[in-house]
């Protein structure tokens, strides 16, 4: 007898969202499996943001059920998602310039003993850290300000996950970086998944996608226009679905059943 699979880390069933007069997000669908990096994709206005902050809390769903391991969860602020589990990389990584890599790290968070702060055990824990992704930053006292794009990516990643989280979403993680940075970056993402966490990649890049992810979500207009398998789907068709000239208005994981 076949075991039953394992519920998704994070499902959205039919999540609603509206500004004023503006519908953001209109009964889109989506699951996120432990050890899968899923690209969410969509030209501009189509919702993507609106749903990463919907997820961490930011701006909540005004309807619809999110699920966390199979059970139905409410997400009202942002702490609510970073107890589930759930990090968030925003594009603008909220880092402090004037701030080393072991400031960065631990900002907010800071480990103390006998009322003062513990520099060395914070510096050996990022070393820790950053060694256990292979993340290459020779002097952790650097201020980040003095660090590549790519490195500072990195340094914004590995902050997320101090929390141990078992969902990151990264958004736009590899904008602006050259292509040496970029692939810094995409190496952390895959190493991420090796991990067995689940990854929310929002990207414009369709080869940074093809590069990475799993499956492809498309949202068009606020609402689901496709998920596609990565290895057996265009980067045309993924190009399609995401300017409307194919509407597949597909809610639901039809390439796990073997339909696309």
């Amino acid at each position: 007898m076949a075991q039953p699979s394992a519920p998704p880390l994070l499902a959205l069933r039919g999540v609603f969202k509206r500004f004023a007069a503006v519908e953001a997000l209109t009964d889109v669908d989506l699951e996120i499996h432990a050890g899968e990096v899923i690209a969410l994709v969509g030209d501009n206005g189509a919702g993507k943001s609106t749903l990463v902050k919907a997820i961490a809390g930011v701006e909540p769903a005004d309807m619809g059920t999110l699920e966390w391991r199979g059970r139905p969860v409410h997400v009202g602020r942002p702490h609510d998602a970073q107890h589930l589990g759930i990090a968030t990389v925003y594009q603008d990584l909220s880092l402090c310039d004037n701030l080393d890599v072991v400031g960065n790290l631990f900002l907010g968070r800071e480990i103390t003993r006998f009322g003062i702060l513990d520099e060395v055990e914070m510096e050996r824990r990022t070393r820790d850290l950053l060694a256990t992704l292979a993340i290459r930053i020779p002097d952790v006292r650097r201020p980040v300000a003095s660090l590549s794009g790519g490195q500072r990516q990195t340094v914004a990643i590995s902050r997320a996950l101090l929390g141990e989280p078992r969902l990151v979403m990264l958004d736009e993680p590899t904008a602006a970086l050259g292509i040496e940075q970029t692939a810094q970056v995409l190496d952390l993402v895959e190493r991420l998944r090796e991990r067995g966490l689940g990854v929310l990649l929002i990207s414009h890049n369709l080869g940074d996608v093809k590069a990475v992810a799993d499956y492809v979500a498309v949202l068009r207009l606020g609402r689901n226009n496709g998920f596609f398998d990565v290895t057996t789907t265009s980067q045309e068709q993924i190009v399609s679905s995401i300017t409307g000239a194919s509407d597949n208005a597909v809610t639901r994981r039809a390439t796990r059943e073997g339909e696309l």
